[in-house]
């Protein structure tokens, strides 16, 4: 006798996470140019080519390195002020930004956007790109990111920092990891990343892996491959 299998609807996609600066968003020329304004304005050397290649952190992490302690609050409110002017329109999506939150949607998963930028101008950069999520969540880093992916259910948390990842791990959220940041694939996977993608074009057909491995999984059927493999 053949065996009788029911199927229901099917699963909704997961909620997914993503990153801003340098997963979604090349922000470097934008950040560079606002940086430089800031030094023209307070007469204070910044190394703005230096800044950019270590986004990520806090930016009153960064300020520290170019202002005394007393001026550290007031350099970065005057920089986030200059930002709108200076950072948004040189600023351009990733290769396969658009595609990637595409695919999260098709599937049937609400998009989280989760930053450590300051959340007005976060939205500023999508509103700019075109770039359509649920939410966006500002101004928190590293583990502090793990009660916005909670309280949205995110699954999974895209990222390009080991910030992200660790980010990741503290919201029991699968990592999945970019090379577009400052790290690459070996520092990534050190740090606990669950997958490691060279960029967000390889994220649709991980998402449509990763979703029927949980499809299967949920009506109690040996999946072919899994889905979480890193793909360096």
């Amino acid at each position: 006798m053949a065996l009788m299998t029911t199927t229901g609807p099917p699963l909704p996609g997961p909620a997914v996470g993503f990153d801003l600066d340098m997963t979604l968003v090349d922000s470097r020329p934008g950040i560079r140019a606002a940086y430089q304004q800031l030094s023209a304005e307070t007469g204070v050397e910044i190394d703005a080519d230096l800044v950019v290649t270590r986004l990520g952190p806090p930016l009153e992490d960064e300020i520290a390195n170019w202002f005394p302690a007393e001026r550290i609050e007031e350099a970065a409110n005057r920089y986030r002020a200059l930002y709108p002017s200076y950072a948004i329109a040189p600023s351009t999506a990733l290769p396969g930004a658009r595609e990637a939150v595409e695919a999260v949607r098709a599937a049937g998963g609400p998009v989280v956007v989760v930053t450590g930028k300051w959340e007005p101008n976060a939205k500023l950069h999508l509103a700019h790109l075109g770039i359509e999520v649920d939410a966006v969540v500002g101004n928190v880093w590293a583990e502090g990111k793990a009660l916005a992916l909670r309280e949205h259910g995110a699954a999974v948390y895209v990222g390009d920092h080991l910030g992200d990842v660790r980010g990741a791990r503290a919201a029991d959220a699968l990592s999945v990891a970019v090379t577009t940041g400052p790290y690459g694939a070996q520092a990534l996977k050190e740090a606990g990343a669950d997958v490691v993608l060279a960029d967000l074009t390889a994220f649709p057909a991980w998402l449509a892996d990763y979703c029927a491995a949980e499809a299967a999984e949920a009506a109690g059927v040996a999946p072919a491959g899994e889905a979480e493999t890193a793909l360096a």
